[in-house]
């Protein structure tokens, strides 16, 4: 399985948990039209920085892919 060594153990939620529809429909969405990653990059300089701002999809969620 990818998932675990892939993702922080609380990105991982089980498709019973509560407003999880949401996420779905995000992940059916753009897993269509985003490329798919198949190779690993360096995280981004200021990724640190990000990890404890809220709300971070409402606020600064963009449709474009990333590069």
């Amino acid at each position: 399985m990818v998932c675990e060594p892939e993702c922080p153990a609380e990105a991982i939620l089980p498709d019973t948990e509560e407003g999880i529809e949401k996420w779905a429909e995000i992940n059916r969405k753009y897993s269509e039209i985003w490329p798919n990653i198949s190779e690993k990059k360096e995280p981004p300089a200021d990724a640190e920085e990000w990890q404890n701002i809220q709300d971070k999809f409402n606020k600064h969620f963009s449709e474009k892919p990333g590069t």
